[in-house]
């Protein structure tokens, strides 16, 4: 007797990184059974997917959720419900929380508040410091720990590694993924003075935090990864002169690009939402947004992250420069992209690399980021031609506000499945906590 499956995702089109197409997915067990047509086969649920595509989890690999340390900004239950509501099954965690993630002890509490708060599947960055260079070895190997985040320009929060020395230690020393918040810090302290000019606005913001502060940066790093001869992964990459540099090295580097650098073009967004479009690095100008777009079509880039960041209304409402850099973006994340993909920007294919196949190989993630047999059944459903608008009142985090409020997308994220289990349908969030961390092959 064949045994019944526990959910069948029938007449729906599986989007992978190569093709589109019409095959039913059977699950058991919280994993991929069957791929194929599953019409006369029993289970005990069905989700028909009709003029739907089923993407496989989207999986944001750059958020800071504020826990802990600033609980009244954002917590894990928080911040993984926007990530459930916007499509994204496993996020990727930064360090920068008070205290900040850089040792065994700070590491395994986060695990065990996610444990008990997580609505999507989940792993920790160790934060690199000039007095944990000897222990990243060790911490980078524990369960839980996706990689090591290295900020060589200061930005939320305490750590910062600015040394070349430093820097070539780390890279010598470890092994996993290396993400790097890459602006130059000596570079930022000299010209602070922008700051204190008379009637500084936020448009000093791009000025102060410059191309050639970002420039600098990335070009020290990549120096010293072709000397270790190892990858870095650099974050949120914004000017053109960084996409040219890394594009004859892309042997030494990965790139990740944000949603609201490819939506967003100073200084229109700077005149439109102030400092609630504040973040490092900056959203820079047109010519360097089309660069990153080119970069995005011609291979380049290789990741999508959201940079989630929260910060609340009333410190958004400061004067600059008293304002805190960031805007959230995990659960606004998949609705851009696929609005994107309904202007021609590119193709449900690329976003599929983006945002799920290319994130699970970089960090060697195991049974994510493809649907294949005995992989585990995440799925983010999407209907391509659902017109919305995005709004404060359906964003999930503490802070209440998103800078899209009042967009109109094309392109939503209609269901939510993480390992096997349907956690969001229709905007509503169903079943539980559910999130486990992500797993890892090295």
């Amino acid at each position: 007797m064949t045994e019944k499956l526990d959910l069948i995702i029938e007449n729906g089109s599986i989007v992978s990184t190569s093709s589109i197409e019409k095959i039913d997915i059977g699950i058991r067990n919280g994993r991929i059974a069957l791929l194929g047509n599953l019409r006369n086969r029993d289970a005990r649920k069905r989700f028909n997917a009709k003029n739907l595509f089923i993407l496989p989890g989207v999986i944001d690999t750059q958020v800071h959720f504020r826990d802990p340390g600033f609980p009244k900004k954002e917590d894990f239950a928080s911040g993984t419900k926007g990530a459930i509501l916007g499509g994204v099954t496993t996020v990727f965690d930064m360090p920068n929380t008070f205290p900040p993630t850089t040792t065994l002890s700070t590491l395994r509490k986060k695990l065990q508040m996610a444990k008990k708060k997580a609505w999507c599947d989940y792993a920790f960055f160790i934060g690199a410091q000039k007095n944990n260079i000897n222990q990243l070895p060790s911490l980078e190997k524990e369960k839980g720990c996706c990689g090591i985040k290295i900020f060589m320009g200061s930005s939320t929060g305490t750590l910062l590694v600015d040394d070349d020395a430093s820097l070539y230690r780390i890279l010598k020393k470890t092994k996993r993924v290396i993400a790097i918040h890459s602006e130059d810090e000596a570079r930022l302290q000299e010209r602070k003075g922008i700051l204190e000019k008379k009637n500084v606005t936020v448009q000093s913001h791009r000025k102060w935090r410059d191309v050639e502060t970002a420039l600098k940066s990335t070009k020290r790093i990549l120096k010293i990864a072709k000397q270790v001869n190892r990858k870095v992964h650099l974050l949120h990459i914004t000017t053109k002169d960084e996409v040219n540099v890394i594009g004859k090295l892309k042997k030494f580097a990965t790139m990740e690009v944000t949603p609201q650098h490819l939506t967003l073009a100073a200084p229109g967004c700077h005149y439109k939402y102030g400092t609630f479009a504040q973040m490092n690095p900056p959203i820079r100008e047109k010519v360097h947004q089309a660069a990153l777009w080119r970069a995005l079509k011609n291979g380049t880039v290789d990741v999508i992250g959201s940079d989630h960041a929260p910060h609340t209304i009333d410190e958004k409402m400061k004067k600059y420069p008293a304002t805190p850099s960031g805007l959230i973006g995990v659960q606004t994340l998949l609705p851009i992209m696929l609005n994107h993909v309904n202007r021609g920007n590119l193709s449900l294919k690329r976003l599929v690399s983006l945002t799920s196949t290319t994130p699970s190989k970089l960090y060697s993630i195991i049974g994510k980021g493809s649907i294949q047999k005995n992989f585990d059944a995440d799925f983010t459903i999407v209907d391509l031609k659902m017109t919305k608008k995005i709004n404060n009142k359906w964003i999930a985090s503490k802070v209440g506000w998103t800078v899209f409020d009042g967009m109109k997308v094309k392109g939503w994220p209609v269901a939510t499945v993480l390992r096997g289990s349907i956690v969001m349908r229709d905007d509503e969030l169903q079943g539980g906590k559910s999130g486990k961390p992500v797993t890892f092959s090295k």
